[in-house]
């Protein structure tokens, strides 16, 4: 079997302090490898930083994690990509076992769960217990729980990159890979590695309130596009609850003396079990068009064919 092409994306923004490290781990790691950094709009010397460890940079103007990833995966061609956070917290010494998992097993995902093996600093605890929720809550609404779905060291097969519909234009980007993957239903894999400080100079861009909201709006986005049958239904169900709750006793009223006495109440209940079914019939047919996109994006996955080079019978080799 020939060597997969492995590409290492850093998306960066203001690393100067962490970048070269980054670059000079992942290519001691995987000696083949080509490690690209993204420069996010730096006012620091991040680029040059980079370009003089070996890293091939290139520029995105446009602020914001989502936007950096979209080009990269458009731009890059590659059999096994890895895709890490600038600022020196994960270690790259445990790559090549992120590639070994997805090319032994013909994984498309194997995401990098943080342990910051008693390292407080590394993994406050506010984000530790957002995270945490934030999983439980897709594992609700998706069947499958991650175990850290805000990970930014993952690797992933070229079919997978491919085949993903990014839209994001921020930190929501690591939930949307996650969704894609259970949408799809892809196989994955969850290795625990050691999440480490940041250097001293870098600082994290993450706002927790207004990426946490920001987040949780994506989930619930996420949420109504790829189930909207449960989404609408659940909808539904809250409209006709209240609906019923209202109108009981006026249908109750009108059984016994044939008059309805409180008619605005009559007709908001009316007004509430109409949007009910509406809601139900919006979701029975943005359900077959969910059925429509995702058989689209399955076969976009499958166009891209597998992440490595096989073997052939008679010793020869050939891709498919």
């Amino acid at each position: 079997m020939n060597e997969p092409r492995i590409a290492v994306l850093v998306p960066c923004r203001n690393e100067a302090a962490a970048v070269a490290q980054v670059v000079a781990g992942f290519r001691a790691a995987l000696p083949d490898c080509t490690v690209y950094v993204y420069d996010n709009a730096s006012t620091d010397a991040t680029a040059e930083i980079a370009r003089g460890a070996g890293a091939v940079v290139r520029r995105e103007a446009r602020p914001g994690k989502g936007g950096v990833v979209r080009r990269m995966f458009a731009e890059i061609d590659a059999d096994v990509y890895i895709m890490v956070d600038g600022d020196a917290t994960y270690d790259a010494r445990r790559a090549p076992e992120l590639v070994a998992a997805l090319v032994a097993d013909d994984l498309d995902m194997v995401t990098a769960v943080r342990d910051d093996e008693g390292e407080a600093a590394a993994y406050r605890r506010g984000h530790r217990l957002g995270n945490r929720m934030f999983n439980g809550l897709l594992g609700v609404m998706f069947g499958q729980r991650p175990a850290d779905m805000f990970s930014g060291y993952r690797a992933f097969s070229r079919r997978f990159v491919k085949s993903f519909p990014l839209s994001a234009q921020g930190f929501e980007i690591e939930t949307e890979l996650t969704v894609h993957s259970l949408e799809l239903r892809v196989p994955t894999a969850e290795i625990a590695m050691r999440y480490r400080s940041r250097p001293e100079g870098s600082a994290s861009k993450l706002n927790k309130w207004r990426d946490g909201l920001r987040i949780l709006r994506t989930i619930a986005t996420l949420f109504r596009d790829v189930r909207p049958l449960l989404f609408f239904g659940i909808l539904a169900a809250l409209l006709a609850v209240a609906g019923l709750a209202l109108g009981s006793e006026v249908i109750v009223e009108y059984m016994h003396t044939r008059l309805v006495p409180r008619l605005p109440t009559a007709v908001l209940a009316t007004a509430f079990m109409l949007l009910a079914s509406l809601s139900l019939v919006s979701g029975v047919i943005l359900d077959s068009v969910a059925r429509g996109r995702r058989e689209a994006k399955r076969l976009a996955y499958l166009a891209a064919g597998a992440v490595f080079t096989r073997g052939t019978p008679d010793g020869g080799e050939s891709r498919p």
